[in-house]
C-alpha cells in the first residue's frame, strides 16, 4: 500500500469514528430515550446525499478539570451545508452524546461560521438543538461562546430565515438563541426549555414543578407561545421543517418560492354566502373560509395552540405563497387580547421581512377588557399589531367578512394602515362599536326618560335599528372608499388572488431612519 493509500485509509477511519460522535454506548441511550442522534436527524432533514460537513475534526481547547484528557474529533457539533428540495441551506445539529452537547468555545466558532456563511450567500440557517447547556469547565469563554451565536441571530434576522428545532434539553442561556430565531419547534415528551430548572426554582420559590410542567413542548406551544410547533416526534418536526421551507424565500432581496396548483383561480363557492350567522352573536369556523380560498384548502397554521382567538399560518393562492392573518369567531368571538396581538405582529413583521404578501380576514369586535388585560398592556401588545400592519411594506389584502369595531378595526390591516386592496362581505359591518353598545352611549338617556319598561324596549329598538341601518353595513366604508369593493362572499378566492397579481410588482419604501422603535 502507498504511503498515500494509507493516509486515505487513515482519513476513512478517521471519519468514522467521528460519525461515532461519544460513543456507541452513548449513541444507544440516545436512542432509548427515544431520540435520534445529530446525524441521524440531519439526514432526515437534508435531501440525500447533499450534506458537505464542516470542521469534522476540530477539538475543543479547554485544559481545566482535565478535560485535556477528553478530545472528541467534531467537539459536539455537527455542522455544514445541505439542500432540501434543492435549495441549499446550512445546518448546525448539537450532538448530546459528546460531553451531553455543551457547549464550549469552539462549538460556538463551529456554529457561528456555518451562521456567517448563511448570511454571506443568503441561505435559511437551521439549528438543532440537544444541549446541556453552556460547559461549565470553560467557564467565561463557553459564555462568551453563546453571545457571539446570539449577536449572529440578530443580525441575521429579516435577512436569512432563521428555524430552531429543539430535540432535547435546552436551559439557562442556551433558550436565548431559539428565542432570537423566527421559528421554535419543540418535541412533545422529549425536549423542554427553561432559564432556571426545578431544581432552582423549588429552592427559590418553594414551587415543585417537573420539567414537563415547567418548560415542555405543550405549555410553549399552549401557554407561553415560546414554541410555534409541538411536535408528536423527531420525525414529526423535521418534517414540518421541509414543509415550512416550502412558503419562505431563501432570503430577504428573493420572493417566496411558488407552486404548481391544479386549483382554478377563478374557482367559487356557494357555502361561502351562507357560512355567517343570522345572529351576529352566533360563533362560526373561520377555519371554513381559509380552507374554501387558499389552493387545495391547505394551510400550515404556525402557533396553532396559543391564543387560539387569531389564526395565523402560511398558504398559497395561485401558486403564490401568502400569509393569512384572521381573527376566529369561534374562540372569545374573535376578541383580540395580549397574546393574539403579539403572536399576529411578530407573524406580520415576519411576511413583511420576506416578501410574504399578506391576507387578512376580519371579524373582530374589539379589544378584550378587564383588568387583566389592562394590567398585562393590552394597550402596548395591541399597538405591535397596529404597527406592524401600518410598517409592512407588502401587498396586503384585506376582507372584512363582519364585525370590524372600534380600535380592533384600525389595528386589523385598515386602509389608513396602507392596506393596499381592502374588500368587505355584505355581512360587514365596520363601526365605532356594535349597535347594542351606540343605542346605550346615544340614546341612553331617552330611553331612561321613559317610565314604561314596554315602551323603553320599543325605543331602544328602533334606535337600534336606526343605528344598524346607518352604521352596520360595509356601505359607508364603500362611500367614504374606505373599502374598494363590496363583494360576493363566493367569490372571495378569485377577488384576492386578483388583487395580488396586480399587486405583484409593488413598491414602497420608509422613511430612512437607523432603526424603528417597536412598542415592546
Amino acid at each position: 500500500m502507498s504511503i498515500q493509500s494509507e493516509k486515505i485509509e487513515k482519513l476513512v477511519r478517521r471519519r468514522e469514528a467521528a460519525a461515532l460522535g461519544g460513543g456507541r454506548k452513548r449513541i444507544d441511550a440516545q436512542h432509548q430515550k427515544g431520540k435520534l442522534t445529530a446525524r441521524e436527524r440531519l439526514a432526515l432533514l437534508l435531501d440525500e446525499g447533499s450534506f458537505e460537513e464542516f470542521d469534522t475534526f476540530v477539538h475543543h481547547r479547554c485544559t481545566n478539570f482535565g478535560m485535556d484528557a477528553t478530545h472528541f474529533d467534531g467537539d459536539g457539533v455537527v455542522t455544514g451545508q445541505g439542500t432540501i428540495g434543492g435549495r441549499l441551506v446550512f445546518v448546525y445539529a448539537q450532538d448530546f452524546t459528546v460531553s451531553g452537547g455543551s457547549l464550549s468555545k469552539t462549538m460556538s466558532e463551529k456554529i457561528c461560521k456555518v451562521m456567517d456563511m448563511a448570511m454571506k450567500v443568503g441561505a435559511p440557517c437551521i439549528g438543532l438543538n440537544d444541549s446541556g447547556g453552556a460547559r461549565i469547565q470553560e467557564g467565561i469563554d463557553s459564555l462568551a461562546g453563546y453571545g457571539e451565536i446570539f449577536e449572529r441571530n440578530i443580525l441575521s434576522s429579516g435577512v436569512v430565515p432563521q428555524i430552531s428545532a429543539i430535540m432535547g434539553p435546552c436551559a439557562g442561556g442556551a433558550v436565548y438563541s431559539p428565542a432570537l430565531t423566527d421559528f421554535t419547534l419543540m418535541v412533545k415528551d422529549t425536549s423542554y426549555m427553561f432559564l432556571t430548572g426545578p431544581g432552582v426554582v423549588k429552592s427559590v420559590t418553594g414551587e415543585e414543578v417537573t420539567q414537563e410542567e415547567l418548560g415542555g413542548a405543550s405549555i410553549h406551544a399552549r401557554k407561553s407561545g415560546v414554541a410555534h410547533f409541538a411536535a408528536d416526534s423527531e420525525q414529526d418536526a423535521i418534517s414540518t421543517i421541509r414543509k415550512l421551507l416550502g412558503f419562505i424565500p431563501q432570503n430577504n432581496l428573493e420572493t417566496a418560492p411558488e407552486r404548481p396548483t391544479a386549483d382554478p383561480v377563478n374557482r367559487a363557492d356557494d357555502a361561502l354566502d351562507e357560512i355567517i350567522p343570522d345572529s351576529p352573536n352566533k360563533a362560526y369556523d373561520m377555519r371554513k373560509v381559509i380552507e374554501s380560498i387558499v389552493d387545495d384548502g391547505e394551510m400550515l397554521e404556525i402557533h396553532q395552540d396559543f391564543a387560539k382567538n387569531i389564526i395565523v399560518g402560511f398558504a398559497h393562492m395561485g401558486g403564490r405563497s401568502v400569509g393569512v392573518v384572521a381573527n376566529q369567531p369561534a374562540v372569545l368571538a374573535g376578541v383580540l387580547d395580549i397574546n393574539a396581538s403579539r403572536k399576529a405582529a411578530r407573524f406580520v413583521r415576519f411576511c413583511d421581512a420576506f416578501n410574504i404578501p399578506l391576507v387578512t380576514l376580519v371579524d373582530v369586535p374589539g379589544f378584550l377588557c378587564g383588568t387583566q388585560q389592562e394590567y398585562g398592556a393590552v394597550i402596548t401588545n395591541g399597538a405591535k399589531l397596529l404597527y406592524a400592519y401600518g410598517e409592512a411594506t407588502v401587498p396586503k389584502v384585506t376582507v372584512t367578512l363582519r364585525k370590524s369595531y372600534g380600535g380592533a378595526h384600525i389595528v386589523m390591516s385598515c386602509k389608513q394602515l396602507r392596506g393596499d386592496i381592502n374588500y368587505a362581505w355584505p355581512s360587514a359591518s365596520i363601526a365605532v362599536m356594535g349597535a347594542e353598545g351606540a343605542v346605550g352611549v346615544l340614546y341612553g338617556k331617552e330611553i331612561k326618560a321613559e317610565s314604561d319598561p314596554e315602551r323603553q324596549a320599543a325605543i331602544a329598538e328602533a334606535r337600534k335599528a336606526e343605528y344598524e341601518e346607518l352604521f352596520c353595513n360595509p356601505y359607508q366604508a364603500a362611500q367614504k372608499g374606505y373599502i374598494e369593493d363590496v363583494i360576493e362572499p363566493r367569490n372571495t378566492r378569485f377577488r384576492i388572488i386578483r388583487a395580488l397579481t396586480v399587486l405583484d410588482g409593488k413598491r414602497e419604501e420608509l422613511p430612512a431612519k437607523k432603526h424603528d422603535n417597536l412598542p415592546l
